[in-house]
């Protein structure tokens, strides 16, 4: 993992990604809920999301609608706000919610953050709260859904 992970900061660092050079996004996304995160940017403002993560050895796929915006006194920072669903599967065993069960939890997304491109390299970083609630499942809202992620541009 390393590994890849030098060889993609390598590659990356070989050329420069402004704010209107890329469309893609692709990295790591650490938080409670850890995993992988791919953003595709359809113009300069608006973004889809997919959001593959894990935790109580489950895992969960979210997709989201983003509206980008920027922050004018300081530049490659943007706040983000959005919504989306998703589906997750857990074993709970290991979730402490009262059964020895598994659920599939089916639920609506909401997400607010900031994000910042870094100059001169292909690479952005950005912070954000997702709060959600499951509809189907452990139904109700869960706020612990912030994580920070770190994304190559291409």
């Amino acid at each position: 993992m390393k590994k890849i992970a030098l060889i993609i900061l390598f590659l990356g660092l070989s050329f420069q990604a402004g704010a209107q050079e890329y469309t893609n996004e692709i990295g790591f996304r650490g938080g409670l809920f850890n995993g992988i995160t791919f953003k595709h940017f359809t113009n300069d403002n608006v973004a889809l999301e997919g959001i593959l993560t894990s935790r109580w050895r489950g895992f969960q796929l979210t997709g989201l609608v983003e509206y980008h915006n920027d922050i004018n006194d300081v530049e490659n920072l943007r706040w983000f706000y959005g919504y989306g669903a998703h589906a997750g599967f857990y074993d709970d065993k290991y979730t402490g919610w009262g059964e020895d069960t598994s659920y599939t939890n089916i639920g609506v997304d909401g997400i607010i953050g900031l994000e910042y491109v870094i100059p001169n390299a292909p690479i952005s970083i950005s912070i954000d709260w997702k709060p959600y609630f499951n509809l189907v499942g452990y139904t109700g809202f869960a706020g612990d859904s912030g994580a920070l992620s770190i994304r190559f541009l291409f």
